[in-house]
């Protein structure tokens, strides 16, 4: 089985989108062949985590159902929200579901932060009792979408202190990190005991091209990447910027108890099945050896 070789952390990796991983039955026995010990499901974890748990691998995480409710102007669309999603985490948590994804996306961006932040903090309250109840928990990732909360330090800290509950954690993902210029390493020392997750997913950074083009506008003439922009993409772990040892010592130290999914978002690798499987058993190979 694929583990960290630094806090022998299970190694895992997110179901993604293309034909061969709809394949529920096939996927996770190629993923129990090639010693992955872990998926991440989408937000049909209560449906299908029965065939994940009953193969022996575990569930790193599950998505929540219908993240945008949450930070609805609508009260009545956030209670709905938060009771569909309760509901969800009592299924779901019975089939070993119990770390929970999201981004903090509000359905409508162009709103004042502070207002959508209040929607944020007003629906998680209520839903933390029924995380509690299962002794499961939202992991936030800071993806920064439009109008994306929780992407930055402050946006973390602020959720955690508002709302203290353990139920309350965070998806720790460096690739984000890494490309909004936030210093991976001291955001998980800061955070390192509301980590419940990690994405194993690496960013490159392309200096060159930040001096070419500067980080606000687009090229008129340069190229974009794959999975990223001029400026960065997203790569498997091992082929961007990432200090994955010193990153997983601080999450040991910390008593982490979690796994680490690959989440497969590399041009040179999702491109086709083949090329995706490649990528996996890459980005495995080399957590393995850090």
């Amino acid at each position: 089985m694929f583990t960290t070789r630094t806090g022998g952390f299970p190694i895992g990796f997110r179901r993604g989108w293309s034909d061969w991983q709809k394949d529920l039955d096939a996927l996770v026995a190629w993923a129990k062949e090639n010693g992955f010990a872990v998926i991440d499901l989408g937000s049909d974890a209560d449906e299908v985590g029965k065939a994940v748990q009953a193969a022996g691998l575990g569930i790193g995480s599950a998505d929540l159902r219908d993240w945008s409710g949450f930070l609805n102007p609508d009260p009545g669309v956030r209670r709905a929200a938060v009771e569909k999603n309760a509901e969800y985490i009592a299924a779901a948590s019975k089939v070993g579901a119990l770390n929970y994804f999201c981004v903090m996306l509000p359905a409508d961006p162009k709103r004042p932060r502070a207002e959508n932040y209040g929607y944020m903090i007003e629906s998680f309250s209520e839903l933390v009792p029924h995380l509690e109840a299962h002794g499961a928990h939202v992991v936030i990732e800071g993806w920064p979408g439009e109008g994306a909360l929780c992407c930055t330090p402050e946006g973390y800290r602020a959720i955690l202190k508002d709302i203290p509950s353990p139920a309350i954690g965070i998806n720790y993902d460096p690739s984000h990190l890494i490309r909004m210029g936030i210093d991976p390493i001291r955001f998980v020392g800061e955070f390192a005991d509301r980590v419940f997750h990690v994405h194993g997913k690496d960013t490159e950074i392309f200096s060159e091209n930040i001096y070419e083009y500067g980080t606000e506008q687009p090229p008129t003439f340069g190229k974009t990447h794959g999975f990223g922009w001029t400026t960065w993409r997203y790569t498997i772990p091992g082929h961007g910027e990432m200090r994955w040892t010193k990153a997983f010592q601080i999450l040991k130290d910390a008593g982490y108890a979690g796994a680490v999914s690959i989440e497969l978002e590399d041009e040179n690798f999702n491109v086709g099945e083949e090329g995706e499987k490649a990528g996996l058993l890459a980005g495995a190979a080399y957590l393995a050896t850090v």
